[in-house]
């Protein structure tokens, strides 16, 4: 390995930082899904899904999220939560179908129709919103309005097929999206002081290995 190579490697390295779950295993809840999805709603359900857009592996361990053909639908935990830490691990699926539409999304705060929230966003498209970015859907003057906070650094999205781990720190107004060793976005003037924690379909297959929640004093 060059001098180059190896300086590089080094400062990746130096910058990654510990997940929370890692640094403190303690206090975390267990949200992932059973079988039945006991605990877990379809909502905005999309007539055009003739596919099983929600569903465990056979062996239980994977969410399994599609929503290729052109879905495009919500899956909320049925609780709502304040501050608190969520966490989540998640891969992009191998079948993406003949033409991918790498898009998807992490829901936090998000109302029980999902028609507002704060998404950590899962997409790889040519302009963003992408990885590690943050879309708010929030009500100004009543009405929902969308508004984008884009990373300024380099990507932290896993190569496809390998794991990414989201951490989205929810205190006050303050939200902040984790990914892979770094924080990458982050907003202080979110309005939703409480909300549930979900999924987005939306064109693409991916799949969930972890879903975990700590509370914040």
């Amino acid at each position: 390995m060059s001098v180059l190579k190896w300086l590089v490697l080094a400062a990746v390295l130096a910058s990654q930082e510990k997940s929370a779950l890692e640094s403190d295993s303690k206090g975390w809840v267990d949200l992932f899904p059973d079988k039945e999805l006991k605990g877990w709603k379809r909502v905005t359900v999309d007539p055009k899904a003739t596919q099983k857009v929600w569903g465990l592996s056979e062996d239980g361990k994977l969410l399994v999220v599609d929503g290729r053909n052109g879905v495009k639908e919500d899956f909320l935990y049925d609780k709502e939560f304040t501050d608190g830490i969520y966490h989540v691990e998640w891969r992009w699926g191998k079948d993406q179908g003949e033409k991918p539409n790498y898009n998807g999304g992490v829901y936090v705060r998000a109302s029980a129709d999902a028609k507002t929230w704060i998404q950590a966003q899962v997409a790889r498209p040519a302009k963003g919103p992408a990885v590690g970015d943050i879309i708010k859907m929030v009500p100004v003057d009543g009405t929902p309005k969308r508004e984008d906070a884009m990373q300024k650094g380099a990507s932290r999205e896993a190569a496809v097929g390998e794991w990414n781990t989201y951490e989205i720190t929810c205190k006050g107004k303050s939200v902040s999206v984790w990914v892979n060793g770094g924080v990458t976005a982050s907003i202080d003037d979110c309005p939703l002081p409480n909300g549930r924690v979900g999924l987005q379909a939306e064109f693409a297959l991916f799949e969930v290995r972890a879903i975990k929640y700590k509370p914040l004093p």
